[in-house]
């Protein structure tokens, strides 16, 4: 009899992905629901919900989206409500709703605005869903799986975006602490630090040729990244075969980090 692995299906495993409707977010639950996994996607705009969900359903018809603002403490804990009463349970969190520098200032210019509006989001809404979902996976008592969205900003030097490389890389320092703490209820936890990847956030610098002829040329595999593939990685970390898998950061940035 030939040697079959099954450690990859997710069929009866439900996944909660933030900033799920686009991006690296979307990627995730393309790859999860393609697996068999129930996928709920949050994000905060109405159209791209809808989209990304119907998208999903095509896949897996047990998707679904809600509205939720991960900077508010109150619609993460409804969000995951809703989430554990429409699937009676969550065995995989992906906090990866997050939003970029929003201007071009210097350090020395920022306001206090520029600054929390982007930690808000990007740290105090991974601590809200994080929170959440393990106090979830927890009281299950069968395991689980966080996995963070990075960004290469935590571990190079970024001008002007000193907000958004603090908030990743406090992720990292989160996630590692999670791995230690989680394990004993068998609660793996990992970070993806991707690359240079085609999404809406980067859109105005692929379209911007000074960067394009600087960045592309040190990028090993000579591409950019896209949504789909994070989609393998998604699968693997949610899946039993990543059982013994836990407090890793690992990039997906075709060479571009080493190179």
């Amino acid at each position: 009899m030939a040697y079959q692995y099954e450690g990859f299906d997710l069929t009866g495993k439900v996944a909660v992905i933030t900033g799920g409707n686009g991006g690296i977010g979307l990627g995730y639950a393309r790859g999860v629901a393609a697996a068999g996994a129930d996928v709920s996607i949050w994000g905060t705009n109405p159209d791209k919900n809808a989209a990304a969900e119907a998208e999903l359903q095509e896949i897996n018809p047990s998707a679904s989206a809600l509205r939720c603002d991960v900077s508010d403490e109150e619609q993460v804990e409804e969000s995951m409500a809703a989430v554990v009463e429409r699937y009676g349970r969550v065995d995989a969190c992906f906090p990866n709703a997050g939003i970029g520098t929003q201007n071009q200032k210097g350090f020395h210019e920022h306001s206090n605005e520029d600054w929390f509006s982007v930690i808000d989001v990007n740290l105090h809404g991974v601590f809200f869903t994080l929170r959440a979902a393990t106090r979830q996976m927890i009281a299950q008592g069968e395991g689980g799986s966080l996995v963070l969205t990075s960004s290469g900003t935590a571990i190079q030097g970024a001008a002007r975006g000193q907000a958004y490389a603090a908030t990743k890389g406090a992720m990292l320092a989160m996630m590692m602490g999670l791995s230690v703490e989680m394990a004993r209820y068998k609660i793996n936890a990992n970070a993806v630090i991707p690359g240079w990847i085609d999404t809406a956030m980067t859109e105005r610098l692929f379209n911007w040729d000074k960067f394009v002829d600087n960045v592309m040329p040190r990028i090993p595999m000579r591409r950019w990244g896209v949504p789909d593939d994070f989609g393998a990685i998604a699968v693997y970390l949610m899946s039993d075969a990543a059982r013994w898998h836990t407090g890793d950061v690992i990039k997906i940035d075709g060479g571009f980090s080493i190179f």
